[in-house]
């Protein structure tokens, strides 16, 4: 697994912060709330690690609910928002109201989960393409709910496929929501970010 300089890694931490800053001003706007969203940390991780990650530490015994969006371009990667599955329904809620019957938002929580995901995957990935001045192209947003393997397997990518895992903290005034995004990614993908990561230090430092 290609591995990052503490350099690389904290300006990947401080480029998804700006990201998730964007999305975090959108998602305000939505549940007329003051939303802060963070990312404290970054993992590089294989993708069968991460499902034991997730179904150890995080999210088991509950099913997780994903969104998930493909990117092309500078690279390629499978973009996974996910939250436990009755975290989902907590923000959802936030997002249409009290007044919403349970059954009619159980109805409506996979529309409105796939406009979160493409909220906040296309911020995080927006950034990405703008920091680093090359396209990144993604398809329309795409609903699953089932256990770690499931999620982060629905992409068809490989066991060994490295998954870059970031942990956001979702806080609400009066709710705080702790959930993943995962970028799953092949060795060439690998490549390519880790040289757009060190084009950008070099621009930034003034030496491109």
């Amino acid at each position: 697994m290609i591995v990052l300089s503490e350099l690389e890694n904290d300006a990947l931490i401080e480029i998804f912060n700006i990201g998730v800053g964007q999305a975090a001003a959108s998602m305000s706007a939505i549940v007329n709330e003051a939303v802060r969203m963070s990312v404290p940390s970054i993992t590089f991780i294989h993708r069968a690690d991460a499902a034991r990650l997730l179904r150890n530490r995080v999210f088991e015994p509950e099913r997780i609910c994903g969104v998930s969006q493909h990117y092309e371009g500078a690279f390629s990667t499978e973009a996974i928002l996910m939250f436990p599955e009755d975290k989902s329904l907590e923000i959802v809620r936030l997002m249409v109201g009290e007044s919403v019957p349970l059954a009619e938002l159980t109805d409506m929580e996979q529309e409105a989960m796939c406009e979160i995901g493409n909220i906040i995957l296309n911020s995080c990935v927006g950034t990405l393409a703008n920091i680093f001045q090359h396209e990144l192209r993604g398809s329309l947003p795409a609903y699953h709910v089932g256990t770690s393997d499931e999620i982060l397997t629905a992409s068809g990518s490989a066991p060994d496929a490295v998954v870059l895992m970031l942990h956001i903290d979702f806080v609400l005034e009066k709710h705080q929501i702790q959930g993943y995004v995962a970028f799953v990614l092949d060795l060439s993908a690998m490549h390519d970010l880790k040289a757009l990561i060190n084009q950008y230090i070099a621009r930034a430092m003034g030496q491109a």
